[in-house]
């Protein structure tokens, strides 16, 4: 089968971990990943992004299928249930509107710049090497420090889920994969009415 542009997606993936490490404002590119889903679903009604253009998914596939680091076991049956994705999905905001706290805290000087990746939402992690200053105030720098931790602490679970069951289990439960999943059935009961 003849492989397509969008298969090399996991390239992004692997990339934007790999710049993040180096220089924390590549974070921003992260955007791309929460924005795209969402505009695919609101303007196609589909989940485009998810079965096709997911850079993430596409990295656990390969790491776990080509690559064989999967047991390749059925994930629990309560991990597919609706209460855990949606739960997963509200806790999962609830620590992303944390980060945009933190970062309006940092804009108006009520806190300082904190240069430390929060791995799993408790670890705190010292990332001192890969900011060095800029030219933008220092809350652009804690937007960075702060979304790479929710891009990290989201690959590490899906890593976990992959390497515990099948490669791609991270997508039963991701909260870009709800949320779309969500848009597309609100989406397309409009078209009904």
């Amino acid at each position: 089968m003849k492989k397509k542009w969008y298969d090399y997606l996991w390239i992004f993936s692997l990339t934007y971990l790999i710049l993040g490490f180096f220089n924390i404002l590549f974070a921003w590119l992260g955007l791309i990943c929460f924005f795209v889903p969402l505009i695919i679903s609101l303007v196609k009604g589909t989940k485009g992004y998810c079965n096709r253009y997911c850079s993430r998914g596409q990295l656990f596939g390969l790491l776990g299928g080509r690559f064989g680091l999967s047991r390749k076991k059925d994930i629990p049956r309560w991990m597919k249930r609706k209460w855990f994705r949606y739960g997963f999905l509200v806790f999962f905001f609830t620590m992303f509107f944390l980060m945009l706290w933190n970062t309006y805290l940092v804009f108006s000087g009520a806190r300082d710049l904190k240069q430390a990746v929060t791995l799993l939402w408790t670890f705190n992690v010292p990332w001192h090497w890969a900011y060095h200053g800029t030219l933008f105030h220092k809350g652009v720098a804690q937007f960075s420090f702060g979304f790479y931790s929710v891009m990290l602490t989201s690959t590490v679970l899906g890593l976990i889920t992959m390497v515990l069951f099948k490669p791609r289990s991270w997508c039963v439960y991701c909260p870009m994969g709800t949320m779309t999943q969500l848009i597309c059935k609100a989406k397309n009961m409009n078209k009904e009415i």
